[in-house]
């Protein structure tokens, strides 16, 4: 079977990583790709929301099936795409449908679907321009903090939490009157702030049937302690030591069941991931958000634990005989620190380059915002590198992974060094 996955991150590395140990993936393509997709696969130079470049690709190439890794072309309905068009119509798509992405694509829809379907979640109430002063008066009758999420999406950085009412009214004026987010926060959602400790579950869906991978905890903000500014993630760990089967349980019954159900009650197409954003409050689960793809860097510790030959899982995905399918999960510990530009997530250079890489020794290294240039490897996005180690326990995993970041250089590299720290 010839593959293309779309994506240049360090999921779309770890998707393809899987991928190839499979020996029913002959050719395997990634568009854009990263630097560590182009030493295992081949790398085709196009946007992946550029629907008729991808059309030519996998025309050319007898690509029989598409994983899509961010959202973006999900939202934009690259899925219906594929089945609007002849040529493409039997090509699978591992990814949902326009409508279901906009579990993604939309905060209020999200939430409009999670309280219709009785799934756990926080209060919330949404607003748009005209409506500020209403957004105002909400505030109030809130206790700090303040949650404001962006309607769209802002890129893992559009929920602001803030402890001051006054801040979080400049901040609501900032999304709504001065588009802050430009079109993504066009409407806000402003919750209720719920106080835990949040983690992910990752839910395989091919739109009847599900499978649950393992669970995983990605670590967010910039700095130590988990204090500065919002990230698309710095590290994670899987398992989560803190949900046991007794969580776990109420997980599925409470939130995944329901989600499944509640996609082909309201006629929402879906053949792919459900990340769902937990927070644990006491020691009963509640969601925080959908995403409609795997989490980036929760991937580069969920896929490694997974034994089970992805290509035939996701042959499973498409011809929905999921429940066909028994998952198998490595019992060992995984765990993964992300290496970031200096200065990032605001202003970095790129074009720094990164030594060491050939000197790593029981961890995986997953590429990210890196490229090839001139034979060598430099740096190309603010998030540069996943360290993957498996451990008996998380702490034996992630001790690995610092081992090994000490090999590694390039200018100005950054990362945090208390991942796993609130466990």
């Amino acid at each position: 079977m010839n593959i293309l996955i779309l994506g240049s991150g360090g999921r779309e590395h770890t998707i393809a990583w899987k991928l190839k140990q499979s020996p029913k993936c002959s050719s395997l393509f990634v568009a854009p790709g990263n630097s560590g997709t182009a030493q295992i696969a081949n790398n085709v130079p196009i946007s992946v929301t550029d629907f008729k470049a991808i059309k030519e690709v996998v025309l050319n190439n007898n690509i029989t099936m598409v994983v899509v890794g961010p959202e973006d072309p999900l939202v934009h309905g690259v899925h219906d795409f594929f089945l609007a068009d002849e040529a493409l119509k039997n090509v699978a798509v591992i990814g949902p449908q326009q409508a279901a992405a906009t579990l993604e694509g939309s905060k209020e829809f999200a939430k409009q679907f999670l309280f219709r379907h009785n799934i756990p979640t926080a209060a919330y109430q949404s607003f748009d321009a005209q409506t500020v002063d209403k957004g105002y008066e909400f505030l109030e009758t809130l206790n700090p903090p303040y949650v404001l999420k962006a309607d769209g999406l802002a890129a893992g950085k559009g929920v602001v939490i803030l402890d001051d009412l006054n801040e979080a009214k400049a901040e609501l004026k900032s999304m709504l009157v001065d588009a802050k987010f430009g079109q993504a926060s066009t409407k806000v959602v402003i919750e209720e702030f719920l106080d835990g400790i949040e983690l992910s579950c990752f839910v395989l869906t091919d739109g009847k049937n599900y499978k649950i991978l393992p669970t995983a905890k990605d670590y967010k903000r910039i700095g130590e302690g988990d204090t500065g500014l919002n990230t698309g993630g710095m590290g994670a760990i899987s398992p989560v030591p803190f949900a046991d089967e007794a969580f776990l349980n109420k997980v599925e019954e409470r939130i995944v069941k329901p989600t499944v159900a509640g996609l082909q009650k309201d006629n929402l197409p879906y053949k792919g991931f459900v990340f769902i954003g937990l927070i644990k409050v006491s020691d009963d689960p509640k969601v925080i958000e959908y995403n409609v793809r795997l989490g980036d860097p929760e991937t580069e510790v969920v896929l490694p634990r997974l034994k089970n030959d992805l290509v035939e899982v996701f042959a499973a995905v498409a011809n929905q005989t999921l429940d066909k399918i028994d998952i198998e999960i490595d019992q060992r510990a995984a765990t993964t620190v992300m290496l970031v530009s200096g200065g990032y997530p605001e202003a970095y250079e790129k074009g720094k380059v990164i030594t060491g890489i050939e000197t790593i020794e029981d961890s995986i290294v997953f590429h990210a915002g890196a490229q090839e240039k001139d034979g060598n490897i430099v740096t190309s996005g603010g998030r540069v590198m996943a360290i993957t180690s498996y451990g008996e326990t998380y702490k034996e995993a992630i001790k690995k992974s610092y081992q090994n970041i000490e090999k590694l250089h390039f200018d100005k590299m950054n990362y945090r060094k208390d991942i796993g720290f609130d466990l």
